[in-house]
């Protein structure tokens, strides 16, 4: 099996390419691949690619991923989480591959608080959801087979997250205000990468499977209650000499300015993802807990 992974140095991609590996031939690429095969901005690099090699299975991980700044970034954002990927939709079907692509909770609008489910009603409040709904709109479309995983929250030991900035932000500040009305769950790259790595085979052996799904672990928090998790973590790894305590206060989304609109609501309804698969999802704090504990490690040698 053939296998080309675009997005192999972002969080997600950077999982992938373990999980991945033990499938097929893996063709991992990146905006610093050779002959630019691996960068977005290149549509003919991309599609040459993808003919070259000719692929069992195309699995895209890259994305215009920087919420606040696609408010300003309005047609980079839209050429990367959409435009591409319908060139990329066209290039599966021409090569009848099985195309794989990671969606967000932010296609919806955040009202409620029922779990999303697939078939509810695509409502961004912002360009970066605007975005990323078209991207999935544009691969429905083409006729290629495909699988677009939606998931929340995500982060990794690889790249920049909320992980990462909390323990940054808890080793200089001794307060720190985090909103607590936005829910969901924190999703790792690690449990997305494995999730991809097992559904593949089942897929390719069975198309009727193909379409879209949400994954995320079972349970849900507040941002708020994850940093606090997040340091509780930190705690009992055992904390450096010159860190203290964070206090770490409650407040709403309203009293933060960001440039971009969040949805309050980021629940994910995952019933179908289980059943289809017959795989019961983690807790989201397990993996959260291995994570901090990775980075950590990470940051003391």
């Amino acid at each position: 099996m053939k296998i080309i992974l675009f997005g192999k140095d972002g969080q997600v991609g950077f999982e992938l390419q373990k999980s991945l590996s033990s499938l097929g031939e893996l063709f991992a690429l990146g905006r610093n691949s050779t002959n630019f095969c691996g960068d977005f901005t290149n549509a003919k690099g991309i599609s040459q690619c993808i003919r070259n090699i000719n692929p069992d299975v195309i699995v895209n991980a890259s994305a215009y991923t920087d919420v606040d700044k696609a408010e300003e970034d309005l047609n980079l954002s839209f050429s990367i989480n959409a435009e591409i990927l319908a060139l990329i939709a066209d290039e599966a079907k021409r090569v009848n591959a099985l195309f794989i692509h990671y969606s967000t909770d932010y296609v919806f609008d955040g009202n409620g608080v029922k779990p999303w489910s697939e078939t509810d009603r695509i409502s961004p409040i912002n360009v970066y959801g605007l975005s990323k709904a078209k991207g999935d709109e544009f691969i429905q479309n083409s006729g290629c087979n495909y699988v677009i995983l939606r998931a929340s929250w995500v982060y990794g030991v690889n790249g920049n997250n909320f992980i990462k900035t909390i323990l940054c932000l808890a080793s200089k500040e001794r307060v720190l205000k985090v909103v607590s009305d936005q829910i969901g769950s924190p999703t790792s790259a690690m449990l997305l990468a494995e999730l991809t790595a097992f559904i593949i085979p089942k897929i390719l052996q069975e198309i009727r499977l193909s379409g879209i799904y949400h994954v995320c672990p079972s349970g849900e928090t507040s941002w708020h209650d994850y940093a606090k998790f997040i340091l509780d973590v930190r705690a009992k790894v055992g904390l450096e000499p010159n860190e203290k305590n964070v206090d770490i206060q409650s407040a709403l989304t309203n009293q933060f300015k960001f440039p971009a609109k969040r949805p309050l609501n980021s629940r994910l309804n995952t019933k179908k993802f289980r059943a289809a698969f017959n795989i019961e999802l983690p807790y989201w704090k397990i993996d959260v807990e291995k994570t901090v504990k990775s980075i950590l490690k990470c940051s003391n040698n």
